[in-house]
Order: C-alpha cells, then sequence, then structure tokens
C-alpha cells in the first residue's frame, strides 16, 4: 500500500484480552484519507479500547495497524504521534495551571527542531522557533474560537471550551489523523451544533477525522462511514443510512439510540 492509496488507516484482525475479558476481538477497519469515520456501539463495545491501540496506549495481542502504509504496531505514542495521528480523550486530559496558550505550545513541541540542548542553551534559532511556535498555537486558538481565553488557565475554561482546547493542541501536532473520543460528551445542542461545523471545517483543510460519539445523531449527520462495536466485535461498517437498517445494530442498541 503506498502513501498514494485512498486508505489511511487500517486496523487488521486486533484482539486485546484484559483478564478473562475480550475488550476486542478480530476488529478490522479502514479509514479512507479525507472522511469523517464515526466509531459507535453501546457502553462497553471496546470504542475507547480501539483508539488505545491504535494510537500505542495499548499493544495489541494479535493484528496489527497500518497507518499511511506503515505498520505502527508496537510503537510508543509519541511516535504514533509524529508519524501524524493525534488524538483526544474521552475524559478531558490538559495542564490545568498552565494556560490555553501554553496547552497548544506543549502540542506543538511534538514538530520542533531545536532539542533539549537549544530549549537549554536559547541561542537564536531556538528563541525563533519558540516565537513561531506561540505565534502558531494562538492561531490555532483563534481557528477553534477560543482565542480570547488564550491566557486563561485550562482549568478555568467552560466545559465546551476544554473540549476546543484539546481538539486545538491535537491540531497542533499538524496530524494527518485526527481521533476524537466523544468530543461532543456534555455538551448542549447549541455545542454540539458548533462542534459539527469546527470538525467539518477540520475535515475541508485536509484532515482525516475518526471519531467515538454517544450522540448517534450527531454521527449519522455528520460521517461519510460508520462502524458499529458490540461486545468488542464489529457488527457493521458502511454508510450511516444501511448501518441504521442493519439487524444486528438495531438489536445492539434495543431500537433505543436509533430510534
Amino acid at each position: 500500500m503506498s502513501s498514494g492509496d485512498a486508505t489511511l488507516l487500517a486496523a487488521r484482525s486486533l484482539s486485546k484480552r484484559f483478564g478473562g475479558l475480550a475488550a476486542l476481538d478480530g476488529v478490522s477497519l479502514t479509514v479512507r484519507r479525507g472522511e469523517i469515520f464515526g466509531l459507535i456501539g453501546p457502553n462497553g463495545a471496546g470504542k475507547t479500547t480501539l483508539f488505545n491501540v491504535l494510537t500505542g496506549l495499548y499493544p495489541p495481542d494479535a493484528g496489527e495497524c497500518l497507518f499511511d502504509g506503515e505498520r505502527v504496531s508496537g510503537l510508543k505514542p509519541y511516535r504514533i504521534a509524529a508519524r501524524g495521528i493525534a488524538r483526544t480523550f474521552q475524559n478531558i486530559r490538559l495542564f490545568a495551571n498552565m494556560s490555553a496558550l501554553e496547552n497548544v505550545m506543549v502540542g506543538r513541541h511534538v514538530r520542533t527542531r531545536a532539542g533539549v540542548a537549544g530549549a537549554v542553551l536559547r541561542g537564536a534559532a531556538a528563541r525563533a522557533e519558540e516565537h513561531g511556535i506561540e505565534r502558531r498555537a494562538f492561531e490555532l486558538l483563534d481557528y477553534v474560537g477560543i482565542a480570547a481565553r488564550a491566557a486563561q488557565p485550562a482549568f478555568g475554561l467552560a466545559y465546551g471550551d476544554q473540549r476546543r482546547l484539546e481538539i486545538a493542541r491535537a491540531l497542533a501536532t499538524e496530524p494527518k489523523l485526527l481521533a476524537l473520543d466523544e468530543p461532543a460528551a456534555g455538551m448542549n445542542a447549541t455545542e454540539r451544533a458548533e462542534l459539527a461545523r469546527l470538525l467539518t471545517r477540520i475535515r475541508a483543510g485536509g484532515i482525516t477525522l475518526l471519531l467515538i460519539e454517544h450522540d448517534v445523531k450527531l454521527v449519522m449527520g455528520l460521517c461519510d462511514r460508520v462502524a458499529v462495536l458490540d461486545y468488542g466485535r464489529k457488527i457493521a461498517e458502511g454508510d450511516p443510512a444501511a448501518v441504521q437498517r442493519d439487524p444486528a445494530v438495531i438489536e445492539a442498541y434495543l431500537g433505543g439510540a436509533l430510534a
């Protein structure tokens, strides 16, 4: 598979066990370049475990993951981030006492060149790079709509703004694929609509999106394709309309979330 292939991310028969529990059981899926791909399923279906395997937090017990034509299974999370996969978390993970701007600058440092020596010696090149990092971080805060809060500590931001800050920090790594774990969790209807517009804009900028989301209405209205997990297995994959009609999906949700 070459970098010109339509497939950006390929999970092949991924399995992960925790004791006697099969959190993932032979899950395969593909994410194409430039699409928004949704991952849904009941609680405990294995969605976050799959994210953690794809981004290097957990090694798979079996199977492999290919990204942009290269195997990334077994790589450390920072190496996977450097390859071009960024993520946010179900439970927001920000540096609470750092400013919004500083949080995004931390994400940007995955693309720096100065290294430890340059940071310590503070030479002209290192200072210029740091100014560039700060400028880009502010641009990203503006992009997600919270530039006015750049100097505010992360813990003082409203919940929806913390979600936007996480996205800005992930974008600072210059990802090819942005993986979002329940980005709309805790948001009201207005905030969810704003989030959908932001994600659409990110995709229009050339970044592929993979998201876990419990808001099925949001997923079905936003995603190009959707996969459904249940008890660690993939039970459906396809365009949103087809997935909603799939009997296995309807049974998994007992008609509730898809009604």
